[in-house]
């Protein structure tokens, strides 16, 4: 199915044949017709062609090479070979890739596969290649105009052997005044209209911009890394940085703030020394993602990823950060080539004409990125440590109003304490200080959507609701003090276990031992065996302990691990064998419910 804008075209090259008294429509009469179509001309000025002195080219061929019919002289006009050949290749691009109908693009691309079409050597000629056209259909991708301002009709000598005789445009054609294109181009100039966003523009997002806009979040500390980052990115050489660290300690924050910094610093209010070579520099985040989006041949990612390095190169003071930066390793790699991203990058990060910065996390990096020692060997490693409490409640202090600004609350200095403390003691699966920012983010949310009535300041208790809905936790467990929770414990248990005051007793003890912090805090608060006959109550006292402390209880039955190969359920099989990526069952327990207390029930049958 054609789309209308190509049947008009279609249309008009048949219009002009005729007009012509041509016997045959050739594929050059289709590739006019799209000069002249929106659509086709947007694509062909896209790709860095000039329409104008395409068509005049277009012009002289026809005027030169193509016979036409006598005056009066009856002509039934007939497809060439090349033509049916050249449709039949647009209607299989169409069916691949997805699209409901042909349209100027897919013809183009259909032209630019042929090499011996004269239509062809006249894009070529311009500097349009198959991959610009597909990329622009696909992407968007505008391509910065480079022609070389040469005669658009090919001459043997560039372009190898002449075309068929069938289609032979005889011996007249290498003669095009270079004037007559001079003047083209210049008043093609005159009618483009804004200027092509480059692939910069395309595959990057300016933090600088962001920075200078103010929507960029403050970065609160830091500073340690923040001036070992400056000092890698003045090197001569290798003077690239990789932020590594834990999920949700700040790699990204710390590039956004180093943008931050720059920007400040150019300013004259940073209190951090930026040297005057970075002062006006600019960090862009690049999109790998979208870089790999759209690209259907071989040859497309590449084609984009040098052209972000080449464009970086040029552009003084760009500095490219990329998030993931492992996502780089095997990025738009086949198996039958082993080039991917990372292989392009490489040698303009070895001279020090790109400057990067990466961000990972520690499994990443070992896995994938320090793998390929060619590029770890460029980057400067740069360890993100997880904040301490104290540091996480000076970043909340920085944060927060822009949480309360667009939550439209206020935050009490209680409340930044205890988001702090207790996502540190039960949010024990994520770390500083993204899972305290996460509690303030909940708690203000939870003001707005709990109606009008509800009151527009948070508070401790706000905090410890959402840390109980989040660790699946009793509230109480959360509001509770440890020393109030322990001073009745011995109290609550004896009242509901009865003639085991000595064991509750030595229970008790070891529980307030470990929260005095006379324990190891990597150790289990207490390891217990409890003995004696059936109905005495040690299961019972492990329940009712769970709940007094309000932790999560687990009881497995040791009799179902008589085997010895069946402790692999428990703590996961070895490496090589059968689920050893699947995990155990005590090993899910514990990482889920971190705050458990574990029964390990008629453990002498294990």
């Amino acid at each position: 199915m054609l789309s209308r804008e190509l049947e008009v075209a279609l249309g008009l090259a048949l219009q002009e044949a005729r007009s012509r008294r041509h016997e045959y429509l050739c594929v050059e009469h289709v590739l006019y017709a799209l000069t002249l179509d929106r659509r086709g001309a947007e694509i062909i000025e896209s790709c860095g062609g000039n329409v104008k002195a395409l068509r005049g080219a277009l012009e002289t061929f026809f005027n030169r090479s193509l016979e036409a019919a006598p005056e009066g002289a009856r002509v039934s006009l007939q497809q060439t070979e090349a033509l049916e050949r050249m449709m039949q290749r647009a209607f299989l691009h169409v069916q691949f890739s997805g699209k409901k109908s042909v349209d100027a693009g897919d013809i183009l691309a259909a032209i630019l596969e042929e090499d011996d079409l004269h239509a062809a050597h006249f894009l070529r000629r311009q500097g349009i290649t198959r991959l610009d056209v597909l990329d622009h259909i696909s992407h968007g991708v505008v391509k910065e105009r480079g022609g070389d301002g040469g005669p658009l009709v090919p001459g043997g000598a560039q372009f190898g052997a002449a075309p068929p005789a069938a289609n032979d445009p005889g011996d007249g054609l290498d003669d095009l005044e270079e004037e007559d294109d001079e003047e083209d181009e210049e008043e093609d100039g005159g009618e483009r209209g804004k200027p092509a966003p480059s692939a910069l523009d395309t595959f990057t997002v300016s933090l600088s911009r962001k920075a200078a806009e103010g929507k960029l979040d403050p970065l609160i500390g830091r500073d340690r890394e923040i001036r070992r980052a400056l000092r890698v990115l003045c090197r001569r050489r290798k003077n690239n940085p990789v932020f590594v660290g834990e999920p949700g300690t700040g790699k990204t924050a710390m590039a956004e703030g180093l943008a931050l910094r720059l920007y400040e610093a150019a300013l004259g209010r940073c209190r951090v020394h930026v040297p005057e070579e970075l002062r006006n520099a600019e960090i862009l985040s690049l999109d790998v993602a979208g870089m790999l989006a759209g690209t259907k041949f071989r040859g497309d990612f590449e084609q984009r990823v040098k052209a972000v390095v080449r464009e970086a190169a040029r552009r003084p003071g760009v500095i490219l950060f990329i998030d993931e930066i492992h996502t780089l390793v095997g990025a738009g790699a086949t198996s039958e080539s082993t080039m991917d991203a990372s292989a392009i990058l490489k040698p303009a990060l070895a001279s020090g004409e790109l400057r990067c910065i990466g961000a990972t996390t520690h499994g990443d990096f070992k896995n994938h990125f320090e793998k390929d020692h060619a590029l770890a060997r460029r980057f400067q490693k740069i360890d993100i440590n997880e904040p301490t409490v104290g540091e996480t409640v000076q970043i909340l202090k920085g944060l927060q109003s822009r949480y309360e600004e667009h939550h439209g609350i206020r935050y009490t200095e209680s409340a930044l304490t205890a988001a702090a403390e207790l996502s540190a003691r039960h949010l024990n699966d994520r770390f500083l200080p993204d899972k305290a920012i996460d509690l303030l983010d909940e708690a203000g949310a939870g003001a707005r959507t709990d109606g009008p009535a509800r009151r527009k300041t948070i508070r401790p208790r706000d905090i410890e609701q959402v840390v109980s809905e989040l660790a699946q936790i009793p509230a109480r467990s959360v509001s509770g003090t440890d020393k109030e929770r322990l001073g009745t414990l011995e109290t609550e248990l004896t009242a509901s276990v009865f003639g085991q005051d000595e064991a509750i007793a030595q229970v008790v003890r070891a529980v307030k031992r470990a929260r005095a912090g006379l324990g190891r805090p990597d150790k289990p608060i207490g390891s217990f065996l409890f003995t004696g006959p059936t109905g005495v109550g040690k299961t019972e006292v492990a329940r009712r302990l769970a709940e007094v402390l309000g932790n999560h209880f687990a009881r497995y039955d040791m009799s179902e691990y008589m085997e010895k190969h069946a402790v692999s359920r428990l703590i996961g099989a070895p490496p090589g064998y059968i689920g050893f990526d699947q995990g155990g069952l005590l090993v899910d327990e514990i990482r889920r419910h971190p705050y458990t207390v574990l029964l390990l029930d008629e453990i002498e049958k294990a």
